[in-house]
């Protein structure tokens, strides 16, 4: 027997104004989208509903035989049943609840307006230890525009991916669809705004959606705690993340976004410093974001203020970030340099807590005590590198002006941006966990050195295991002396050069990352195959040349 012959065969007992049915002729409609929904849910998981605007109780009944007919599941339902101070408000209350009553199923009435019933709901949802939110969302209240939106914008919130929301009366004829009176000009915005959240299933006289992001309460009670590292989550803190890209680094950008996008959930910005991109590479980054992440993460791009020495060497495009106290409209960001694979949540790095510290950094593995071109001084302290950054922009643009003249007043070094941020923020700097900024792997991370072994007692072994972030550093494509050198080998270089980064374990993941982008097919391209044909050879040429010239010194 089906749920719509039982209903009839207990109709007697049932007490419903028989004037009044607008709900039986939807079951057809529900009942196959219904099934689904409860053949998906895991196992183990009863499932629970919302309806806003219950009448007599007939589609409540219906949900209570059909949906959530277990003793652990649950049908609340919210209406204000003229807050029960008629005589019609209460004797419709009692009718609901005589008919609720005969179905065996747990449900709950709030009898009050939809939208403090709804933020009831959202508090307590937000207190729940327990797997909150509603399976399936019933909407059918008021036919007020606006009403209606504010109705399908909190129960949103309340509803679980993979569950259905319905709204009731698209089709209403009473008032002119146009008109702020007729519930469809709400359904519509509402289905705007949400745009890419969810699957049309039906669009007739009902609305049926299927959720198909995250339930987001959006907000944090007040007497629930939080330790710091949840914070983010919790307040819905988005992270901001920034690169400076030109042409040559284009590709590997989007292996960096997409790589950090996979593995971090949430929101997510993306401040890219253009510098010399082409419009056509612009657009295959921002058709690198997934799909299903548009809602969440947001691509910038930024240009860099005239003047700034980044337009001239891309590798001073980050100093300039900093050092202009207005061009990134953030008070915390974490660069990324675009050589680098993200494997693990930006979340574990981002919450991290530096005191007063304006950045954070790892330990250069190559030199963690600094390089045989610095100072003396310079040599007695710790060094980092400089390719991921946790900066707190609040901090260090206090101290813009003093950057400025210290930038200008430098002799350039080796390793020259990284060298300056070293020296400017000597005592400033705050020592993340190497994991985040893991370089050299299969190549100098495993060779002993003096001060590796002085900074690493315990050696980097595991670091090879899981990095939370893999940076390709060496050139993108090595000259022949750093190829043939015998006490560096395998050399270090970066995977999409002509030498490939034949020692790093984590070069066929940058691969497979970059076939998730608009540069996919980019290694079998026979295109892409010739240009690096031709740099090996120029390389090669450039060796003999160099071999021919020390021949000749002697």
């Amino acid at each position: 027997m089906s749920v719509s012959e039982a209903d009839c065969a207990a109709s007697e007992s049932y007490n419903f104004t028989t004037s009044q049915d607008w709900f039986t002729h939807n079951i057809a409609t529900w009942e196959p989208y219904i099934n689904v929904l409860l053949s998906s849910l895991p196992a183990g998981r009863a499932p629970r509903a919302l309806e806003v605007g219950t009448w007599e109780g007939r589609s409540a009944v219906y949900i209570l035989n059909k949906i959530c007919n277990t003793a652990d599941s649950l049908l609340v339902c919210v209406d204000h049943f003229d807050l029960l101070r008629t005589v019609a408000g209460r004797e419709r209350h009692d009718k609901v609840v005589h008919n609720l009553t005969l179905t065996g199923s747990p449900f709950r009435i709030l009898d009050e307006f939809s939208v403090p019933g709804l933020m009831t709901l959202l508090k307590e949802e937000a207190l729940a230890n327990y797997d909150s939110g509603f399976d399936f969302v019933y909407l059918d209240g008021s036919h007020e525009a606006d009403d209606t939106f504010l109705d399908a914008e909190l129960a949103w919130r309340l509803t679980r991916s993979g569950g259905l929301l319905i709204f009731d009366d698209y089709g209403w004829d009473r008032e002119p669809a146009s008109s702020m009176h007729h519930p469809s000009r709400g359904i519509e915005a509402f289905i705007t705004l949400h745009k890419g959240q969810f699957e049309l299933l039906h669009k007739e006289y009902q609305v049926i959606l299927r959720k198909t992001v995250e339930m987001r309460i959006g907000f944090l009670h007040k007497s629930v705690s939080s330790h710091t590292s949840d914070l983010l989550k919790d307040f819905e803190y988005g992270i901001n993340v920034a690169l400076c890209i030109d042409s040559s680094y284009a590709m590997a950008g989007a292996v960096v976004l997409r790589s950090a996008i996979d593995t971090t959930a949430g929101r997510m910005t993306f401040y890219i410093v253009d510098c010399g991109l082409q419009s056509e590479e612009k657009h295959k980054l921002e058709a690198s974001i997934p799909q299903a992440r548009t809602d969440e993460v947001t691509l910038v791009f930024l240009s860099l203020p005239h003047g700034s020495r980044g337009i001239r060497e891309p590798t001073w495009a980050k100093i300039d970030m900093i050092i202009h106290p207005s061009f990134l409209p953030v008070e915390r960001v974490l660069y990324l340099d675009a050589d680098i694979l993200v494997r693990r949540d930006l979340k574990g790095i981002w919450s991290t807590d530096m005191g007063k510290c304006a950045i954070g950094a790892t330990r250069d593995i190559g030199y963690p005590l600094g390089h045989p071109g610095l100072s003396e001084v310079e040599r007695c302290r710790p060094y980092f590198n400089a390719g991921v950054l946790l900066i707190n922009l609040s901090l260090s643009r206090q101290r813009h002006p003093e950057m400025r003249n210290a930038l200008a007043a430098r002799q350039e070094t080796a390793y020259k941006d990284q060298d300056f941020l070293n020296a400017f923020f000597s005592g400033d700097l705050y020592e993340l966990d190497i994991a985040w900024n893991a370089s050299g792997l299969g190549t100098y991370a495993s060779w002993s050195s003096a001060d590796r072994d002085n900074t690493w007692p315990q050696g980097l072994a595991t670091l090879l295991l899981d990095p939370a972030i893999v940076h390709f550093t060496g050139p993108l494509h090595p000259s022949m002396s750093n190829v043939l050198n015998e006490s560096l080998q395998p050399w270090v270089s970066k995977p999409w050069g002509y030498s490939g980064a034949p020692g790093n374990p984590f070069t066929e993941h940058w691969w497979e990352v970059l076939e998730k982008t608009t540069w996919k097919g980019t290694r079998q391209d026979k295109t892409f195959k010739e240009s690096l044909i031709r740099v090996k050879k120029a390389i090669v040429e450039d060796g003999l040349v160099e071999f021919e010239r020390r021949i000749s010194i002697q």
